[in-house]
């Protein structure tokens, strides 16, 4: 279970909760611009945009759960389960596996409008990474500074669906997760107004009444309705640590703590990584569970003409600063 987010005030920002019960090994990877992609079945990507982005790297090849390019687009991908369908390969169509679809759109796409052109033939097909690595059931949610889109792979066919919040969590498909919104239009950051009956006098008693109703649960759907509420009233200045802070505090509004969310094996779910990228500088930020310090990592202090990726294994353990 995870959350996705956009955010904008001078530069543009994009980032995610990974909610999962254990790692695979979370490494900030940038793949520069000559790292070779081998499509299955889409040819060779010899030269492309560089990427940066959080990734469980094998065989050297960097399969990202979310990552912005030089140009400033950014993708993430979140489980989907029962409702992804990914399918054979088609004639005519651009057939992309679903692991290679990240990598497909940000090497070759500056912008969501680019990319549009692309999805148009996309077929996402289901072919395995390897026998040891079965597919992920996810859909996407794909993102510039201008508009925002939300990508899923469905019994239909390969849905878009415009995103006006900037937000995307699980299940259920996007357009449901937008429908939950309607039955929270009451939801204010004001103080309420009194609409309980004629003639009967009540008063706020508490700072903060005028978001009652908001959800508080770790449901997918929950967490949609809380993130996207906590976004798009959110307001910071626009310096870097301001914004880098304040996109901290939105996601940290779904945060998920060890032993909240049991599952059936007694291991529990938790928020593995927050990310919040800068795509307009190509800085990488994180937090782990146990280590709330912001790491950053700089996709420009690197050689982006160089073919080998670069890695930084996630920090892990807690960075406490002491004061005296």
């Amino acid at each position: 279970m995870c959350t996705a987010a956009t955010y904008k005030t001078k530069d543009f920002y994009f980032g995610r909760t990974l909610d999962y019960e254990f790692s695979y090994g979370d490494e900030v990877t940038i793949t520069p611009r000559n790292y070779p992609f081998h499509f299955l079945e889409m040819g060779e990507m010899k030269r492309h945009y560089a990427i940066i982005g959080m990734a469980c790297v094998m065989e050297d090849y960097p399969l990202y759960y979310d990552a912005v390019n030089e140009k400033g687009l950014g993708i993430a991908g979140l489980n989907f389960v029962g409702n992804a369908v990914y399918r054979k390969r088609e004639d005519g169509k651009d057939n992309v596996a679903q692991f290679e679809l990240i990598p497909w759109l940000l090497g070759g796409c500056a912008t969501v409008k680019e990319a549009r052109k692309l999805l148009g033939r996309l077929n996402i097909t289901n072919i395995p990474f390897s026998d040891k690595l079965p597919v992920a059931q996810l859909h996407w949610i794909l993102a510039d500074k201008e508009e925002c889109i939300v990508i899923e792979s469905v019994a239909e066919g390969v849905e878009i669906y415009e995103n006006p919040v900037g937000v995307l969590t699980n299940n259920p498909p996007f357009s449901m997760q937008m429908l939950a919104l309607s039955n929270h239009m009451s939801l204010s950051v004001k103080s309420p107004a009194n609409n309980f009956a004629p003639g009967l006098t009540l008063e706020p008693y508490s700072r903060g009444m005028g978001a009652i109703g908001l959800p508080g649960d770790l449901s997918s759907q929950s967490r949609f309705v809380r993130a996207a509420f906590t976004k798009m009233n959110s307001c910071s200045g626009e310096s870097e640590a301001e914004s880098v802070s304040q996109f901290f505090h939105i996601l940290s509004s779904v945060d998920q703590q060890r032993g909240c969310c049991v599952l059936d094996d007694g291991k529990y779910e938790v928020t593995l990584y927050t990310s919040c990228c800068n795509a307009d500088k190509g800085i990488y930020y994180y937090t782990a569970y146990n280590n709330h310090q912001i790491t950053g990592v700089d996709m420009h202090r690197e050689d982006l003409e160089g073919k080998a990726l670069v890695r930084y294994p996630a920090i892990e353990e807690e960075q406490i600063r002491m004061q005296n």
